[in-house]
């Protein structure tokens, strides 16, 4: 086989939702707004060719880089061969424990296939959570995670997301700064965790599961809601949603992650 045979790259995979972000400037940008310190673990999700891959192991004392597609993982595994501070992991993220692989304190990135995005954030949430988040999604997406009670991109998503941790939308990115480019438009998006979070350690799963039923019923009012998720009558619904300052006739794109969860607490959902 010829040189240029070996190292020819591997072909896109739509079926992957693969595009490759080859703009250095957007590069160094996403790098900066994770901004790893020189004693920290990175996770990257989706290294692809490794142009971020190549940034953050400047920065990073060790990067973990996870990869579906073989033939991009076999590829890295050649090229970071002999370092010594990055890790290359074949695997489906999605059936990844992050912070066991991780073993310790981390931070997260990643270039996020869009196909499968709104799974990998939800995913990523389970404990043990980065210290710090920085994806590159689509803006659909990012609007999701950081819109309003109230708004129409506001849902499950962005509850669970805000209940947690500070979402800020920090810059488009463009379709051309992609190989191929996407048909839609771009943002990166850092997530930071509260230090005063709504829900404890034990309630999240509970409250997560709660916010994901009432809004698959997001056209119904909240008496109908809340008795639709745990059998009651409804004088005890009224009485529990107006204990949590809710009005029985709101629906659940109203309510903010505070008021989900004192509602959570009030009706003894599981």
């Amino acid at each position: 086989m010829s040189s240029r045979g070996r190292h020819a790259l591997p072909p896109v995979r739509k079926s992957l939702g693969q595009h490759f972000l080859n703009d250095p400037r957007i590069l160094t940008r996403i790098a900066d707004a994770l901004a790893p310190c020189a004693d920290e673990t990175v996770v990257e999700i989706g290294s692809g060719r490794g142009a971020l891959t190549e940034m953050l192991r400047e920065r990073a004392r060790r990067v973990i880089a996870i990869e579906y597609d073989r033939a991009l993982a076999a590829r890295l595994r050649e090229r970071y061969g002999p370092e010594t501070n990055v890790q290359i992991v074949q695997a489906d993220v999605l059936q990844t424990e992050l912070g066991t692989l991780a073993a310790g304190p981390y931070a997260l990135i990643g270039n996020v296939p869009y196909y499968i995005t709104t799974p990998i954030l939800f995913h990523a949430l389970r404990r043990p959570r980065a210290e710090r988040a920085v994806y590159l999604v689509q803006r659909e997406v990012a609007d999701r995670m950081s819109s309003a009670p109230g708004s129409k991109e506001y849902g499950a998503l962005s509850v669970n997301l805000q209940a947690l941790a500070l979402v800020e939308t920090l810059f488009n990115v463009a379709a051309g700064a992609f190989t191929p480019p996407p048909k839609v438009e771009s943002a990166v998006v850092r997530v930071t965790p509260r230090t005063d979070p709504v829900v404890t350690p034990d309630e999240e799963q509970g409250f997560r599961e709660l916010v994901q039923r009432a809004f698959g019923m997001r056209r119904k009012q909240m008496r109908k809601v809340l008795r639709e998720i745990q059998p009651m009558t409804i004088a005890r619904a009224e009485t529990i949603l107006q204990s949590a300052g809710i009005d029985p006739t709101v629906r659940p794109e109203t309510l903010s992650a505070a008021q989900f969860a004192a509602l959570y607490r009030l009706s003894g959902a599981d």
